[in-house]
């Protein structure tokens, strides 16, 4: 396992460890869904720093491929850390994560005190 599980904000969660394999398309999205689905989690905790190259290059496909995957399996994810200069980089990141933003099932935060306020808002 590379994660463990938690509560944040009252949610069943499982954060990923900083380091350990990168999320680099469908294969990872499923591995990791196992983790979290064994560990009971409703939402996935993700640093960005264990996001592939390309992940927040929208023209890769790989952030598409697994949030389609986690979202299948009726996974939320949080995408923690910071995105800002890929987020400055392109206009179509930027639409990508503010959209993502106002929905429920998948977010970009700083961290986890904003994930908690974000889950708390939810709850």
């Amino acid at each position: 396992m590379s994660g463990e599980a938690r509560t944040i904000g009252g949610t069943a969660v499982y954060v990923l460890a900083p380091d350990g394999p990168l999320l680099d398309g469908e294969r990872a999205a499923t591995d990791l869904i196992g983790e979290a689905l064994g560990a009971r989690a409703e939402l996935l905790v993700v640093p960005v720093g264990r996001l592939a190259p390309g992940f927040l290059a929208l023209r890769t496909r790989i952030a598409g491929e697994a949030i389609q995957k986690f979202v299948n399996y009726g996974l939320k994810v949080a995408f923690v850390g910071d995105v800002s200069e890929a987020v400055g980089a392109s206009d179509a990141l930027r639409d990508f994560v503010r959209e993502s933003n106002r929905g429920r099932h998948v977010w970009f935060v700083a961290d986890e005190a904003e994930l908690a306020e974000k889950l708390a808002r939810l709850g």
